[in-house]
């Protein structure tokens, strides 16, 4: 047999390999939107912009909406004034609580866009880079919904939207 055709009839095999590896495993979006849900939250602790601390476990008792973005994202930019919407319908009853984590941003940056866009809820914004690993963020923006328990509810990748996240709400208390 010719050196070619060996060679030829080996990729074919590794092709044929990979393709049924790739077919029969889970799809990766459905693998990355859930592996956090229904675990403990992932330690989430910084000094937020206003140089305040700031503790998810101390937050144990209501809802929590973590979001992850970065101030050039287009769809962060986008889905800002949802979060503003969302933190507002809930911030008489301080049943939720949002809480916002720079991914791979300036701390000035950061500072400036919430100056400028709104938004009255904590924002951790320097030395988030171990917090974004240990929560498994890919790509912003990224949100995670976490019951009162402190065990997460929900991913919601990509922008969102203040009544999207009302309806997740109240499913996760459905469920909670």
């Amino acid at each position: 047999m010719s050196p070619v055709r060996s060679a030829s009839i080996a990729v074919g095999l590794v092709l044929a390999v990979l393709v049924g590896v790739m077919a029969t495993r889970d799809s990766g979006q459905d693998r990355v939107s859930t592996h956090l849900v229904g675990q403990p939250a992932p330690v989430l602790t910084g000094t937020t912009i206003d140089d305040e601390p700031w503790d998810l476990d101390a937050q144990r008792g209501r809802w929590v909406l973590v979001n992850f973005f970065s101030t050039t994202c287009v769809p962060c930019i986008v889905e800002h004034p949802e979060l503003v919407a969302f933190a507002e319908a809930h911030a008489e009853a301080d049943d939720v609580r949002v809480v916002s984590v720079a991914f791979d941003d300036s701390a000035t940056a950061v500072e400036r866009f919430f100056r400028e866009q709104g938004g009255g809820w904590p924002v951790l914004a320097s030395g988030t880079g171990r917090i974004a690993v240990d929560w498994g963020v890919i790509a912003v923006p990224e949100s995670y919904l976490v019951f009162p328990s402190g065990h997460v509810a929900a991913k919601v990748i990509g922008g969102v939207k203040a009544d999207e996240l009302e309806a997740l709400l109240d499913e996760a208390r459905g469920g909670a």
